[in-house]
């Protein structure tokens, strides 16, 4: 580049004036700049004020749209004549979401609106729509009120050294069970337990389990993955082994059916299946040691059908002090009340009318999920002492005395009217509302 001699034209007067003038006659930028941010901060107000007033209006407008098509778990009945494809074209006609099927009383799980519900209660194939109601365990029993935990490794110690630390729990003792063992273990009496499923590897209850299913949407195992079903069934069945616990029968032929979840919570279709399953597969005592406080038809019509199979059913009758809960509170069902270790009743045992018999439900220790043992308190764990009970009588033959019917086996009302009337009175003389006809006592009621 050639090099440009004389002074710098940059220096020049000249040309600093022209840089002057270039520089006041420039563009007024920041100025632009200040009024295209006044014009877009205008503008994006504007558009949060409107977008604001959308998104009310939606939410109002969405709001009112689940109102009014939320939906709420129903059973539907149809008559007896609309059956298999007859329920599809149903529902297809009228809406509704299908859960599952009910075949032993032609009906539908299904979640439906308050509309649906209408159209389906009038349409001329459906009998009934009734609530799918929530069933759960007794609240009370979740509580643990001392708990006694063998490890693993305690455990596997014990059956190493053979010389576990099996107790005789109180409430087997009460009821007199041990003293009719040496000719009596209710083998081989089929009972189920329906609740939260069973530990299916417990060393105490193993070998005495024979089968089961699940009647809950989320699995197919009738593992028990909330303790209280285990702990249930160790009341009524665990294994005279010296580990751990006996139970009031101890080769009791023992089967579960998983109608409640990990919470112990499940629904009333859960448990109409289960009632079913437990008559399909010939059961021959039903414990429910779960309720509701609300009546059902359904549940009364399943309670009936259990009867009408033969099969006892016996139910806690809820820990909340008030009414008795159902299913106990049906005629066809046994229903208990809890006792404590001084035979008074427990101060949140519900009762009534409807309470048949009295048994232990405080402080009970039992079989417990995950190969442990746990201390618990409820009608829970009153009702199991029952069911063991009417397991061993029926294992015992019959008399004429005790044959109402002259059929030559024990049925249902038999089952329950022996147990009463061998019963321990407590209380006001008689029957009363809180003990029923007294505490329950196996051996009174096979000896005599």
């Amino acid at each position: 580049m050639q090099k440009v001699s004389g002074s710098n034209p940059l220096r020049s007067k000249q040309c600093f004036e022209n840089q002057k003038k270039q520089y006041y006659n420039r563009p007024k930028r920041r100025k632009m700049k200040k009024s295209i941010l006044k014009t877009s901060s205008l503008f994006s107000l504007a558009l949060l004020v409107l977008f604001s007033l959308l998104l009310l209006t939606n939410n109002w407008s969405g709001t009112q749209v689940k109102a009014s098509t939320s939906k709420t778990r129903k059973i539907v009945v149809f008559k007896p004549q609309a059956k298999g494809q007859v329920h599809q074209k149903v529902f297809l006609k009228n809406g509704g979401e299908r859960i599952k099927t009910l075949p032993l009383i032609n009906g539908e799980v299904a979640l439906l609106s308050q509309s649906e519900t209408k159209r389906l209660s009038e349409d001329a194939n459906v009998l009934r729509v009734e609530n799918d109601l929530p069933i759960e365990i007794s609240k009370n029993s979740r509580r643990s009120t001392k708990q006694w935990i063998l490890s693993h490794f305690q455990l596997a110690k014990a059956n190493r050294e053979k010389q576990p630390p099996q107790v005789l729990p109180w409430g087997v003792d009460r009821i007199d069970a041990e003293k009719v063992w040496f000719s009596n273990t209710a083998d081989p009496i089929k009972v189920v337990v329906i609740d939260t499923g069973v530990d299916l590897t417990h060393p105490d209850l193993k070998e005495n389990i024979k089968g089961g299913t699940s009647t809950v949407s989320y699995t197919v195992s009738y593992q028990d993955d909330n303790g209280h079903g285990t702990h249930v069934a160790g009341i009524i069945a665990a294994l005279n082994n010296s580990i751990g616990v006996v139970g009031v029968g101890p080769k009791i032929d023992l089967y579960t059916v998983k109608a409640l979840d990990r919470r112990g919570s499940g629904y009333l279709s859960d448990l109409i299946e289960a009632i079913d399953w437990s008559i399909d597969h010939k059961m021959q005592v039903v414990n429910f040691s779960l309720g509701t406080p609300y009546d059902s038809p359904l549940l009364k019509e399943a309670m009936a059908r259990l009867k009408a199979a033969g099969i006892v059913s016996v139910a806690a009758a809820g820990n909340s002090g008030g009414s008795v809960e159902y299913p106990a509170a049906y005629p066809e069902v046994i229903a208990v009340s809890a006792t404590d270790t001084n035979d008074l009743i427990a101060s949140w045992s519900n009762r009534g009318p409807e309470i048949d018999l009295a048994a232990p439900g405080v402080a009970i220790y039992s079989t417990y999920k995950g190969s442990t043992y746990k201390t618990l308190s409820g009608t829970s764990m009153a009702a199991p002492h029952v069911t063991g009970a009417a397991a061993l009588l029926l294992n015992t033959p019959i008399t004429t005395e005790w044959d109402h019917n002259g059929n030559g086996r024990w049925d249902p009302e038999e089952i329950q009217d022996r147990l009463q009337k061998t019963a321990i009175d407590l209380g006001q003389p008689g029957f009363d509302p809180l003990y029923g006809w007294g505490l329950v006592n196996i051996d009174q009621a096979i000896q005599r």
